[in-house]
């Protein structure tokens, strides 16, 4: 059985897609009418966005099973 290792290239890809999407979302916030955007930064709301998603991530994670092999 071959093993697969990870490559330069697909670190930078991956980093690359974490940057543009940072970069999308400060953009989308930025274009918000003040009110949304003071909904999103005055309220545990970003906390809750993360702390979803961390759990969502590592669930999906922890429920894998491995390959058949």
């Amino acid at each position: 059985m071959a093993e697969r290792s990870i490559g330069g290239r697909e670190v930078l890809l991956v980093a690359a897609v974490a940057v543009a999407v940072v970069l999308g979302a400060a953009f989308l916030t930025s274009v918000l009418p003040t009110d949304a955007q003071r909904l999103i930064f005055h309220t545990p709301l970003l906390i809750v966005v993360l702390v979803v998603g961390t759990a969502g991530l590592l669930w999906r994670i922890a429920t894998r099973r491995p390959p058949d092999g």
